[in-house]
């Protein structure tokens, strides 16, 4: 595998030794993965200028691994994530929130992985008062069990709720982690997030003292399979990044499977994104399955996807995991439901085929990363941010502006009335 670096041995070492959170050091104590909070991956791009790391989301191990090899390539951090509809209790991978920082922390070490890598639990959703209550118990198991970063969403929830559940729950999570929280539930073009929704959250959730680094929009993408030319609203995005300024808070893209790559270039060019997800690009690349040049699964004639001969999984395993999804009754975007049931077998392939599988990957994120992103060589820009630190604990970037007498339950709940309730279209949304 082809590496780069431009850091110090030195600085790696001292990185190890102050930069790794304590769940990190107490789960690995001998590990050399550099293994860190969110929030440096946020900041070494904010260091570099216009730069987005890529959070790759690891529906199997392979996913991880090519993601990992890339960044190696690049010598860019990374972020490696699992939304909780993917690997939450009600899972559909085998990867999961609770096996991830393992999983990482396991591929580091073997490949000598040397750049800075963030677990992060993606779209902790939540969708009503039993998963808040829910919450209070499973997020403390996530930091046991190595996550590094979370995205608290209940952006499903009216506006004052969301609100209210984050500050309920931001008690959980550790103030060195990295926190992203969301505004808008990415449903496509419509719904779509206002400056008055990002406000009232960003606002509401300073006053009572969390900043952070983090926020989630609809800004018109979707997850999954994109079925129309619409994606990004860079526009939009810039505009609510904009009225957040003095907030410092970055920007997380999601759905960025089949968007262009022009529209993802003036994303990074013209908004304060740091983090882009992509997901569906990934699982399909590890199956063979012909994609696009931005990662979008190509059908045929029949709404099948097309498997290319030479790439990803055999054609026998191939036909299996077809077979398996017919028998199930699902449709090109329940395919996704494949890859708990089959990472075994995945696993059990050929080297060469698991090479493959890997290489597909790698090649995909390394061209993001280095061509589109514009994240490469920032893997140096983390672990200055640390040392210059000096901890493993950044702090936030903001402060607080806000007045938390303006900001008690009572008149979270009155400022709600006056903000639009129109969130679109209704039904499971949930990658």
């Amino acid at each position: 595998m082809e590496t780069k670096s431009n850091m110090p041995a030195s600085d790696y070492t001292r990185a190890l030794e102050i930069g790794r959170p304590p769940n990190v050091a107490t789960l690995f104590p001998g590990s050399r993965a550099l293994l860190v909070s969110g929030k440096v991956i946020d900041r070494a791009m904010i260091a570099k200028g216009r730069a987005m790391a890529i959070a790759a989301n690891a529906r199997n191990s392979f996913v991880a691994r090519g993601a990992l090899r890339a960044a190696q390539r690049a010598n860019a951090a990374l972020i490696i994530e699992i939304a909780k509809s993917e690997g939450g209790a009600d899972a559909y991978c085998d990867v999961s929130l609770w096996n991830m920082a393992r999983l990482v922390d396991s591929i580091c070490n073997e490949l000598g992985i040397t750049v800075p890598v963030a677990i992060h639990a993606d779209h902790y959703g939540l969708k009503g008062p039993k998963d808040v209550e829910r919450a209070r118990q499973e997020i403390p198991s996530l930091f046991d069990a190595g996550v590094t970063s979370i995205a608290i969403d209940a952006s499903h929830l009216p506006d004052e709720e969301n609100l209210l559940s984050n500050i309920a729950l931001s008690q959980y999570v550790p103030a060195w982690a990295g926190y992203e929280t969301e505004v808008g539930e990415i449903k496509g073009s419509e719904g779509l997030s206002t400056v008055e929704e990002a406000l009232f959250l960003i606002r509401g959730l300073n006053a009572n003292g969390i900043f952070p680094d983090w926020i989630a929009l609809n800004n018109g993408t979707t997850h999954g399979i994109q079925t129309e030319d619409v994606g990004i609203q860079v526009g939009l995005t810039a505009t609510i990044h904009e009225a957040l300024k003095e907030y410092k808070v970055s920007g997380a893209q999601h759905g960025t499977s089949g968007n262009n790559y022009d529209r993802l270039r003036s994303v990074v060019r013209q908004t304060r994104t740091t983090k882009a997800n992509v997901a569906t690009a990934l699982q399909m690349l590890t199956w063979g399955v012909k994609v696009n040049e931005y990662g979008n699964a190509e059908l045929d004639g029949q709404g099948r996807f097309i498997k290319l001969p030479d790439a990803g999984v055999t054609e026998a395993m191939w036909a299996e995991m077809t077979a398996y999804a017919s028998e199930k009754g699902w449709k090109s975007g329940d395919y996704k439901k494949l890859n708990r049931p089959f990472e075994n077998k995945f696993l059990a392939l050929p080297r060469e085929i698991r090479e493959r599988m890997v290489q597909n990957v790698e090649d995909f994120v390394y061209n993001l990363i280095v061509n589109v992103f514009n994240s490469a060589d920032t893997a140096p820009l983390a672990v200055e941010t640390i040392l210059s630190a000096g901890t493993y604990d950044l702090g936030p970037k903001g402060s607080r502006i806000e007045d938390p007498s303006e900001w008690t339950e009572e008149k979270i709940r009155a400022r709600a009335g006056s903000i639009s309730h129109d969130k679109g279209p209704k039904g499971d949304f949930d990658d």
